[in-house]
């Protein structure tokens, strides 16, 4: 395990310091949003803007990381983050702060490309898998970190947006300090929606609807709790209380889907989030402790529906493909992550509080008909033609070279075909 780890520690060191980070941020721009008075409207395009920069990052920081070098860029993005957390704190109104989100969205696009490419080439085959798994615990135990400490300060202050930037700050020490060369350079990754569709429209679909459920529930959890009188801890306890559902039944999920037809256990996964999320939308008033227990039993397929969609698409190509297919799914999520604010927001502004969980059973029950539907219009591929599933991280933390550390990337099948 230790010779495994220690060629790419400082690399996972800066992966952590800069996910505390991300997690404080993740809680703290919609709770200062609140805390300003602005509507669930405003904050909704304020996380569109997030979306639509992370998203057109991961196609341009490639070209820039092979003009300039992994260092340089990294070096340039992490600086980039710190400002956008302190500009929040300096210039405290909506077209301002969607701006600035403008800016986190592509230099955080940029931070996860430079350190994924660096892990895979710093990774031999046989490592690869545990790298990859090490990863995952570091990006959710950073993340539940600065998720737990952001409630904790005063939203309209200037304590945690400095915190954030000193994080950000931290994570350029190990990486600019590492005396290890810098990898090639990313290369591009042609990007087919077109051909996803045709080849699996159940994986399309999905992580479009997968891009709708997440962004809804990181813009509006906090809020939820904050506009139903929860306390800081209780507000963090909902929040970690869905993560640990997700690691939880992530893999158990995966498993059931690499025996059956995965559109099924896509479908499973939409009816249990619908009933779910119905379900925490009738508690009135909303008690903290039984929100919680809701949103751990929510979380068991908030965060596995994303990984479930990629192994689906992944069944329906070669191992090769793999990377152009997950540039085509984070698309795809990436609009998700654009569209689902919109809905949140407006259905929050209109019925209250509990409109993030109407959101979120009307996004789980597209996603679970739509793959339930499918599965009746198409048979499923033989299952040693399917690959295993593989765990992800969620897929805001997610660029496609997350998929070169992917152990199945270097197998070779006979094609696949469409299915």
């Amino acid at each position: 395990m230790l010779p495994q780890i220690l060629p790419v520690s400082p690399l996972l060191l800066s992966a952590f310091f800069m996910l505390i980070g991300l997690g404080i941020s993740t809680v703290l721009i919609p709770l200062g949003a609140a805390a300003h008075g602005w509507s669930s409207v405003t904050l909704a395009w304020i996380g569109t803007a997030y979306a639509v920069a992370f998203t057109g990052g991961s196609v341009i920081v490639p070209a820039l990381v092979r003009r300039i070098g992994h260092i340089r860029v990294f070096a340039v993005i992490q600086t980039l983050l710190a400002a956008s957390m302190l500009l929040h704190a300096l210039a405290p109104h909506p077209l301002a702060w969607a701006a600035f989100r403008l800016l986190a969205g592509a230099a955080t696009a940029g931070s996860y490309m430079v350190l994924e490419s660096w892990l895979n080439e710093r990774a031999d085959n046989a490592s690869r898998g545990f790298v990859l798994s090490f990863y995952m615990i570091v990006s959710q135990a950073g993340v539940a970190l600065g998720q737990y400490s952001a409630p904790f300060g005063d939203p309209a202050a200037a304590t945690f947006y400095m915190i954030g930037a000193l994080l950000f700050g931290a994570a350029l020490l190990p990486v600019t300090m590492t005396t290890a060369a810098s990898p090639q350079p990313p290369a591009g990754v042609r990007v087919d929606i077109a051909g996803l569709f045709r080849r699996a429209p159940s994986a399309a679909v999905g992580s479009l609807l997968a891009g709708v459920v997440f962004s809804n529930w990181v813009y509006f959890a906090p809020i939820f709790g904050q506009r139903s009188g929860f306390a800081p801890v209780e507000i963090s306890n909902m929040l970690a209380a869905a993560m640990l559902g997700g690691i939880l039944f992530q893999l158990p999920l995966g498993r059931l889907s690499d025996r059956i037809d995965r559109r099924l256990v896509m479908a499973l996964a939409g009816a249990v989030g619908c009933g779910i999320s119905t379900a925490i939308a009738f508690v009135l008033p909303p008690e903290p402790m039984l929100i919680a227990a809701g949103t751990f039993l929510l979380g068991s397929v908030l965060f596995p529906i994303y990984s479930l969609t990629v192994a689906h698409a992944n069944d329906h190509a070669d191992p090769s493909e793999f990377v152009q297919v997950s540039g085509s799914l984070l698309i795809l999520y990436g609009i998700g992550n654009m569209a689902g604010p919109q809905l949140g927001g407006r259905l929050m502004e209109a019925i209250g509080p509990s409109g993030l969980f109407v959101a979120l059973a009307i996004t789980f029950a597209a996603f679970g008909l739509y793959a339930a539907w499918r599965s009746q219009r198409r048979a499923a591929p033989p299952a040693d033609e399917r690959t295993d599933f593989q765990a992800l991280p969620t897929g805001a933390l997610q660029t496609p070279e997350i998929y070169q550390l992917d152990p199945r990337s270097d197998e070779t099948t006979p094609d696949s075909g469409t299915r």
